[in-house]
């Protein structure tokens, strides 16, 4: 299991067309902060039915958008 199963879950059960989230609120969500092995785990979103548009380490910020179908 991922251990980022908790952000992946977040996203699918709020079922947005986007996400903007703060580092900080992925920390909530996840109960830990983002690390670099997001990199590698970032793809299992497409299980999910999203995908990382951008990660800025400037703004602290990750955007999410939902895949089409």
């Amino acid at each position: 299991m991922s251990k980022y199963k908790l952000l992946w879950k977040y996203l699918k059960e709020n079922n947005q067309p986007s996400y903007n989230l703060t580092f900080d609120e992925i920390k909530i969500i996840l109960g830990f902060k983002l690390d670099h092995a997001f990199l590698t785990y970032k793809k299992e979103t497409k299980d999910y039915g999203y995908k990382v548009d951008k990660i800025s380490l400037k703004e602290s910020r990750v955007i999410f958008s939902k895949l089409e179908e």
